[in-house]
């Protein structure tokens, strides 16, 4: 018998695995041999050829039994498993429940630069005192006449540890020293040029002053006791999720921090996942800042960094130096030793769920992990989800509530505007602000307090048509249409991102009076620089955050007060904490209220309640003005009056009486393919055989066009699958597809507990 190693292939479809043998001798890239074991990314012997995968299990092999050689790796990448026991565990679960390949799962789970054959850190020189620059008599080994050396000399060795060096480009550049004074130290033996790896700190610019915990108010106290009492390193059994319903303000970060630091005393790790990276500097800050001590233990994870400070970050993780990891969704894989607390902020968020392959819900990911890891999970929200409030309902959840703000402050007051009113008013035309939203502006700006409008489209107008002939400047590679972005003089999708340049006459009918419909955020900037004249206006969209650093550093001035409104899309909408604004506007609550989504209307509720938390959360009190033409929508309604519970009532009432989420489970099956007809006989086919022998527990709609019928050149058409069991969909759609075969040009997706129909 021998023990073998079952290698996953990358890349490789239908999860091509194969056996193969230990490795002879050390074949690791670091000097310190380890074993071989389960997540290990290895190189192997592929049909002529080396492939990379991971080892998936170990396994006992009779090689006397095999009528064939089994191969032995060729080489082991990196020191050390890059994924955990834990993590392997939740890939399987992943790979079933959202009809994925588990190869699929193994490279979401890693970050792109730990995928290759070496790990690609970052190497840098180093000058060092070697063993007689470390004597006290290495001084005298240099002549009195080599100044720059004598310094360069007393630099390095009136360090407090002799044993860290300098970087050599330090040395050279902002110390001050030339490269030959170096060579001379080298040449004395007093100094040794040394190969380093560097880490790439995302945050490594900032200073971070430490903070003090907060004095807790009696709700708080009571949430972390619950927490402290399902926390630790030896319990028996996974504890339930505790859903934390907490209004805007109502310090549940401070929370957070307290549980974080209870786990941290006790030897243990934690996790804090946020939904948008506009969150994640700040959150990311007041982490450091309270963990000041041990900032270097904070690890910050998500897609706007380089990749090179992604795979630093992540493998300060892996190597046990980081204990607390704050992130967007994909930091819920990060390979914690011993996690003892998995937070979720804003668990309702949509941006938890990911819209590629493999279709992921970090949120149910995070609950997953948790039972998998016996550590306790909190999902923080003002407006929880409605599945987490039926988790609740049904016993699955904990609940836990803060219902007041800290030190007492109130809610803010919501005013909402019927723009069909308004609209009258100013003779018609498009209705940017009403008068009521200008004037209350006017105020702060007199007062010197600050302002945040909302609105969740970006560009100048919605789109660009023509009044003579019914023309609209459509995406020839998407079927919808084109937003004017006037500061670069573009038409974009803002589905696939093609751009091209505006008409100046409609190509139809050659009229001159093409006209821009609706409006955006580039739109609303250039309208209130008209109107408030001298005041200080900032732009936050993804269309002015391209560089590195702008959305902390335009944050940072709004909090020292250098900007007086800022104009945005969903990155401010939540989490953010600014003292001094005391007046938030929603410029069209109506944006997501009427698509065809039986999400609609628990979005809107959830943006609404959001953005109004943005006001109010200093000494002075907060005010919010919400744009709208159906002011009487329950959503509306329920969210100008802060009520939560109410919405959650009606709300779900009327999908338990149509049957949609929480209460079933959903399933989308999209074919797509640049071949329109090709993609809807494909899918035709696959519902013909679904159809066959469907279990009674399971309903299934007709083949129809997506709402989004094309995409990226892509055609698409979709059939739905509906079941309270999910088990059911999955175990009824794999016996399906063991059938099926689609031709090449072909892509089917399924798509478990979908967020979005389109």
């Amino acid at each position: 018998m021998a023990t073998c190693a079952k290698v996953l292939i990358d890349g490789a479809s239908n999860d091509l695995a194969f056996s193969y043998l230990m490795p002879e001798g050390n074949l690791f890239e670091e000097a310190d041999k380890t074993e071989v074991a389960p997540g290990s990314r290895v190189l192997v012997p592929l049909r002529g050829r080396e492939a990379l995968g991971t080892v998936m299990a170990l396994e006992e092999v009779d090689l006397d039994q095999l009528s064939y050689n089994l191969k032995p790796i060729s080489k082991v990448v990196g020191d050390q498993p890059f994924l955990t026991p834990p993590l392997l565990k939740l890939a399987d679960w992943i790979a079933g429940y959202y009809m994925s390949s588990t190869e699929s799962v193994y490279r979401t789970m890693l970050p792109k630069p730990a995928r290759g054959r070496e790990e690609k850190s970052k190497k840098a020189k180093e000058v060092r005192l070697t063993q007689a620059g470390k004597q006290t008599d290495g001084v005298d080994k240099i002549p009195k006449t080599a100044k720059k050396q004598v310094e360069a000399y007393l630099h390095l060795y009136e360090r407090d540890d002799h044993e860290i060096g300098v970087l050599l480009s330090e040395m050279t550049g902002s110390v001050g020293f030339g490269r030959s004074t170096i060579s001379g130290l080298e040449d004395k033996g007093l100094v040794e040029v040394v190969d380093v790896i560097v880490d790439r700190d995302p945050t490594g610019d900032q200073i971070f002053i430490a903070s003090q915990p907060l004095k807790l108010n009696p709700q708080q106290e009571v949430v972390l006791d619950q927490i402290k009492e399902v926390s630790g390193p030896d319990l028996e059994k996974p504890p339930k999720p505790i859903l934390l319903y907490g209004v805007t303000g109502s310090g549940k970060t401070e929370v957070y921090m307290q549980a974080i630091q209870h786990v941290i005393e006790m030897g243990m790790g934690a996790i804090v996942l946020v939904p948008e990276i506009a969150l994640t500097p700040q959150t990311a800050n007041r982490f450091k800042q309270r963990f000041a001590e041990i900032q270097n233990e904070v690890a910050i994870l998500h897609s706007n960094l380089s990749e090179g400070e992604r795979h630093d970050e992540w493998k300060k993780v892996l190597d046990r130096k980081a204990r607390i990891v704050i992130g967007a969704r994909s930091a819920i894989f990060s390979p914690i030793d011993k996690l003892g607390l998995i937070v979720v902020d804003e668990e309702h968020e949509n941006s938890y769920k990911q819209d590629i392959n493999p279709r992921y819900q970090a949120r149910d990911l995070a609950v997953v992990r948790g039972v998998l890891e016996k550590c306790p999970v909190v999902l923080g929200s003002a407006t929880p989800s409605l599945e987490s409030w039926k988790n609740v309902d049904i016993g699955k959840y904990e609940l836990a509530k803060m219902e007041q703000r800290v030190d007492d402050r109130a809610l803010p007051i919501i005013r909402i505007l019927d723009m069909k009113l308004e609209a009258r008013k100013q003779g018609g035309g498009l209705c940017i602000l009403s008068s009521k939203l200008r004037e209350a502006m006017q105020v702060r700006l007199d007062e010197g307090e600050q302002t945040i409008l909302f609105l969740n489209r970006r560009g100048f107008s919605r789109s660009i048509l023509c009044p003579e002939c019914g023309y609209v400047a459509d995406c020839k590679h998407c079927s919808t249409t084109m937003t004017f972005h006037q500061a670069d003089d573009k038409l974009v999708c803002h589905i696939c991102g093609f751009a091209q340049l505006p008409p100046r006459k409609c190509p139809e009918c050659g009229s001159k009076a093409i006209v821009n419909s609706g409006f955006g955020t580039e739109r609303v900037e250039e309208e209130l620089r008209k109107m408030f004249q001298g005041a200080r206006i900032a732009r936050i969209d993804t269309d002015t955050m391209r560089k590195k650093n702008a959305l902390r550093d335009t944050l940072d001035a709004f909090k020292a007060k250098k900007i007086d409104i800022i104009i945005g899309t969903q990155m401010i909408a939540k989490g953010l904490h600014f003292p001094n604004v005391t007046l938030v506007g929603m410029l069209n609550a109506d944006t997501g209220l009427h698509i065809p989504d039986i999400r609609a209307g628990e979005r809107t509720f959830q943006l609404l309640t959001q953005v109004a938390g943005r006001a109010g959360r200093g000494e002075l009190e907060g005010e919010v003005y919400v744009q709208t033409y159906t002011p009487h929508h329950p959503a509306i309604q329920f969210g100008r009056h802060h009520d939560f519970i109410g919405f959650a009532e009606q709300e779900m009432e009327m999908r338990k009486m149509f049957g949609h989420p929480p209460y079933v489970h959903l399933m989308v099956v999209t074919a797509r393919s640049k071949n329109q007809e090709l993609a809807e006989f494909s899918l035709k086919n696959l519902h013909h055989k679904l159809k066959e022998n469907l279990p009674e527990e399971i309903s299934l709609t007709e083949p129809l066009p997506s709402p989004l019928v094309k995409s990226h050149d892509q055609w698409r058409f979709q059939v739905v699958m509906k079941a309270v069991k999910s088990k059911a969909i999955g175990r009824h759609v794999r016996s399906v597809m063991k059938t099926m075969t689609f031709p090449e040009e072909v892509i089917v997706t399924f798509d478990m507990d979908c967020y979005s129909m389109s």
